[in-house]
């Protein structure tokens, strides 16, 4: 995988054949899932499949969603995978202020001095409101997401839409700490790949990039509708050529006014259908 990663696979961690499947699957990321996928009379089972698979690198990078960081759990999930060589991060359910993330990090840090990249994920509303403290937070924090089935259980949202307004603030909280665009929460409904592939163009047009998956079924639903179609990516590179030939303002034949603002978006969309 090439910079942009789309697509995150989940799989539980107590499911070693599950976790193999997930790794051969073209998944950008496996998330192996030491919480929710998870029964409690599973959770050491799955912490110590997890901590042996990653004793060694993987081929493609894998994170892991450790246990509600105010549970019984977390502290052993996080001793056991924080510095697992195979890791490449670790994603901190229902993070709500900006000292979960920091006392993760002081946990996590490894023998050779740094925590590994940390992502996480807002599930209530005092989590959202706190979005942006969340995103600057500590220096080893890479990305915020919104864990969608908490948050509309937290708000007592019964409509989709009722989750707009949230998704928009997470998408401005990350933009704003310069961090990437937060991906999209999963689609549960695994065989209503319509459905995935119209929310995944709604969350496009918020500003999300790329999507959690809980099979892989959806993986290329997901790629697809955030990968740049033909026609953006004429546009951009028409954009691009032209900014490259003139200074400053100016317009395109058919009339689209571009200036630097136009032209980084051009730029984006280019780096994106190459994932570069």
């Amino acid at each position: 995988m090439t910079g942009f990663p789309l697509t995150w696979l989940y799989a539980p961690g107590d499911r070693p054949p599950v976790v193999a499947k997930a790794l051969a699957s073209g998944a950008d990321v496996v998330v192996i899932d030491l919480e929710d996928a998870v029964a409690p009379d599973r959770k050491a089972y799955a912490r110590s499949a997890t901590a042996e698979l990653l004793r060694d690198p993987q081929p493609v990078p894998v994170h892991v969603r450790v246990n509600a960081l105010s549970g019984p759990w977390a502290r052993a999930d996080l001793a056991a995978v924080a510095t697992a060589p195979g890791l490449s991060g670790l994603r901190l359910p229902k993070v709500s202020s900006p000292s979960d993330v920091v006392r993760v990090a002081r946990r996590a840090v490894s023998a050779h001095g740094g925590a590994p990249p940390l992502y996480a994920l807002l599930e209530t509303a005092l989590g959202i409101e706190r979005a942006h403290a969340v995103a600057t937070a500590h220096p080893s924090l890479r990305g915020i997401a919104i864990g969608e089935a908490d948050l509309r259980a937290d708000l007592g949202v019964r409509d989709d839409a009722g989750l707009d307004w949230s998704r928009s603030r997470v998408v401005v909280a990350a933009r704003a700490a310069g961090l990437a665009p937060p991906t999209q929460s999963v689609h549960p409904d695994t065989r209503d790949l319509d459905g995935l592939a119209a929310s995944c163009a709604h969350g496009r047009a918020l500003g999300f990039l790329g999507r959690a998956a809980i099979h892989p079924r959806q993986l290329r639903i997901i790629e697809r509708a955030y990968l740049p179609t033909e026609e953006e990516i004429e546009q951009a590179e028409t954009v691009v050529k032209a900014a490259a030939m003139t200074q400053g303002a100016q317009a395109l034949p058919d009339g689209t006014f571009i200036d630097t603002a136009v032209v980084l978006a051009a730029q984006r969309t280019l780096s994106l259908a190459h994932r570069t």
